[in-house]
């Protein structure tokens, strides 16, 4: 993987994609975990005295949406940078954009308006590429979270110019390979977050790599439920039970022990004020749907984790944006950032929002940005745009 060690971008106009997919309320960036991330790798071309032109997505727009505009992300990135963003308000393929970047030189950082603004971006149109690498004398990907996604901004763009890996996307890339080879046991890994399909390829390749899984949130109901139990109204993958079977069977033959929650907080809805019980997560009375694991699975999980030297987590042990069925998550939180001597690695949205709620990013060995990407990753090894910058280091 050609790296950025490798980049002579002294006065070049290097073309960098970040990922800039943040949360926005009342007009203002909510979360900057990710704009924060990409700032080693910014620093290090201004470093180099390059004209920085950056370009990422925001949201799944359906063609050019005001709401999904980076003007917010570009205030806040000049606040960080404490120098000036030149926004570019024009989708980021058109002559405009192309034009306006002419104008910045060596030492200046250019926001692009979002790739998503362009019919062409997702299904990697080559003109659009070709357009794309017009921007640049060389081209940065930095974007781990979207290295799953053939898209023009990722590796259309990336054929097209000399291309190197950015400093975080390196540093994502060394860290989950940690969780594929060369890893200390015990090795467990804790799988949460509703869709147990979301989850089939990295729970095959897991179950062959890691000593136990440690299932939770909304994901569990549809193994329990194929397990024979009643799970009430709780969210199931009807269409995935035999799926959920074969998923067990397998752990069992491997002799790895694929731990469910033996205990769960149900109530009739999601509502932080909705009365709650705690009941068995195999008997679930009709009309209560579980929506947090237990008091019982929690101390469970939490044993089970103790003494282990890897672990991996990715999805949420409940509706962890509704309190007080956070509480789950953030017990996980608690007991993997408390294992001492541990390689520790945490990915995906809700899992790392629960990680910097506690403050406890610093105890993980790596806090990932890439959610879905991550998963990819350790299901399959590789991505496409590891495999664009010439495939892993």
């Amino acid at each position: 993987m050609r790296t950025l060690k490798e980049l002579d971008a002294r006065g070049k106009r290097v073309l960098v994609r970040v990922d800039f997919n943040v949360p926005l309320k009342d007009g203002e960036v909510a979360d900057d975990t990710r704009i924060r991330a990409s700032l080693p790798t910014i620093e290090h071309l201004l470093n180099q005295n390059a004209a920085v032109v950056l370009m990422s997505h925001l949201g799944r727009p359906k063609g050019v949406d005001p709401k999904y505009r980076l003007r917010p992300v570009a205030f806040r990135l000049e606040e960080l940078l404490r120098q000036p963003v030149h926004y570019v308000p024009f989708p980021p393929g058109s002559d405009e954009a192309y034009e306006a970047v002419q104008n910045f030189g060596p030492g200046t950082v250019t926001l692009l308006e979002n790739v998503r603004f362009e019919p062409g971006e997702t299904k990697n149109d080559p003109e659009l590429a070709r357009r794309y690498a017009r921007l640049g004398e060389a081209f940065v990907l930095d974007a781990f979270g979207s290295a799953h996604r053939e898209h023009a901004s990722v590796v259309g763009v990336a054929r097209l110019l000399p291309s190197y890996a950015g400093l975080l996307f390196e540093k994502e890339v060394r860290a989950l390979s940690k969780l594929l080879s060369g890893y200390e046991r015990p090795y467990a890994v804790v799988l949460g977050g509703a869709k147990v399909s979301d989850k089939i390829g990295v729970i095959k390749s897991l179950l062959k790599r890691a000593d136990k899984l440690l299932v939770g949130g909304a994901m569990a109901f549809t193994f329990i439920k194929a397990k024979g139990g009643e799970v009430g109204d709780s969210l199931v993958e009807e269409d995935k039970l035999d799926l959920a079977r074969e998923l067990l069977a397998e752990a069992e033959a491997l002799g790895k022990p694929l731990l469910l929650p033996v205990d769960v907080v149900a109530a009739p809805e999601i509502r932080p004020d909705a009365p709650r019980e705690v009941v068995p997560a195999d008997g679930i009375p009709k009309g209560l749907k579980g929506l947090d694991i237990g008091p019982e699975t929690r101390e469970r999980f939490k044993a089970a984790l103790e003494g282990s030297k890897t672990v991996f987590w990715n999805g949420p042990m409940g509706v962890f944006e509704v309190p007080p069925f956070d509480e789950g998550t953030l017990a996980v939180a608690r007991a993997i950032a408390g294992l001492e001597g541990a390689y520790t690695v945490v990915g995906g949205g809700d899992s790392v929002a629960a990680v910097n709620k506690l403050g406890l990013a610093d105890a993980f060995s790596h806090v990932s940005t890439g959610g879905g990407a991550s998963l990819e990753f350790l299901e399959k090894g590789t991505l496409p745009g590891i495999e664009v910058l010439g495939g892993l280091p």
